[in-house]
């Protein structure tokens, strides 16, 4: 009776791409509401729909050490559960490709955050370490395959060997697993975002967009509006907008009008060139044609940027795998030549 409890959620932001993709994402989860909304939303456990999220307080965590800062970024959270503080962090990370021992890296990081709290004097008053809850948030094209359980990556060992064998399961978010009409049901945040990454075309943001600005009507929710525009500024350069200065754009509000007044001006060579990729799949597989569109729009994007493209530079590019055309693409508008962004493949 008495004793109190600190729920810190702590999100790792794995290095996914670019710098800015990633900055990105942190800005993002920085935010009260998107934390609320991811832990609502996508973690399937009865319990968090207790939690008081009007508590949600944002701290600061120093603990990983620098060799492993520069593989994430940390945020550290704490929320009330029934009156009471209460400590647990949410390991989340974004990543690009699979890591098969992904349960390691997440049993380091919690070994790490507990000798931290144990340095520092913050444990309960009970003096025993918070629980953990681990969340892998992965936005790659393949089916993660991972194991989600650290039993499932160790020899197999008798019964009576097991109990001292080390113990760890994660929660995974696999973005593009989720059906965009069910994630549009939703009046969640973070499935506006995965919605979005989810986007085919233009117009599916522009969709997106029309949900946030009914959402985000708030004066308090300043911060957040800023940084989910910097945020959509992102995915924007996915796309040909000749002659669109994002960085300029206000707010959300005037992203969607700008949006919707321009996509007929360039929407429709993206749409084109998608359609011919999805044909292509029909008649090819649907891999194929997809990376067929995106080899096209990379080809028209690097071409209106660099001039005509040598056959070497083609060559490679049709070569490149999904994943390798959407790194290029998320990157086109920031690389200062041809080899600055395809000599790092």
């Amino acid at each position: 009776m008495g004793q109190f409890f600190k729920l810190q959620l702590v999100l790792y932001l794995e290095r996914c791409g670019h710098s800015a993709r990633r900055l990105s994402w942190k800005s993002v989860y920085s935010s009260p509401e998107m934390v609320r909304d991811l832990v609502l939303g996508f973690i399937p456990l009865e319990w968090v729909h207790e939690l008081d999220f009007s508590s949600l307080e944002k701290l600061n965590s120093s603990y990983i050490s620098d060799d492993l800062r520069e593989r994430s970024d940390d945020i550290v959270w704490r929320v009330k559960f029934r009156g009471r503080w209460l400590y647990l962090y949410i390991l989340l990370e974004f990543q690009s490709t699979i890591d098969r021992f992904m349960a390691v890296r997440l049993l380091t990081y919690v070994g790490l955050l507990y000798q931290d709290l144990i340095k520092s004097k913050q444990l309960p008053s009970a003096g025993r370490p918070p629980p953990v809850l681990p969340v892998v948030m992965y936005t790659g094209d393949a089916k993660w395959t991972a194991a989600l359980h650290l039993n499932d990556l160790t020899e197999a060992v008798p019964a009576e060997l097991n109990q001292f064998q080390p113990q760890l399961q994660y929660c995974l978010i696999d973005q593009k697993r989720y059906d965009a009409a069910e994630l549009e049901k939703m009046e969640n945040l973070t499935a506006a975002l995965i919605r979005a990454e989810l986007a085919e075309e233009p117009q599916a943001l522009i969709e997106v967009l029309n949900h946030l600005a009914m959402w985000l009507d708030r004066s308090s929710q300043t911060e957040l509006r800023r940084a989910l525009k910097e945020y959509f500024g992102r995915i924007l350069t996915k796309y040909d907008l000749p002659g669109v200065d994002v960085d300029a754009l206000a707010d959300l509000t005037e992203m969607q009008t700008m949006l919707s007044e321009r996509v007929k001006e360039w929407g429709r060579p993206y749409r084109e060139a998608l359609e011919a990729g999805r044909k292509l799949g029909i008649e090819q597989g649907r891999e194929e044609g997809a990376e067929l569109a995106e080899a096209k729009i990379l080809k028209r994007q690097l071409t209106k940027r660099f001039g005509l493209l040598d056959e070497e530079t083609i060559a490679q590019i049709d070569k490149a795998s999904s994943a390798q055309l959407e790194l290029w693409l998320d990157q086109v508008l920031e690389a200062e030549s041809l080899q600055d962004l395809l000599g790092e493949s």
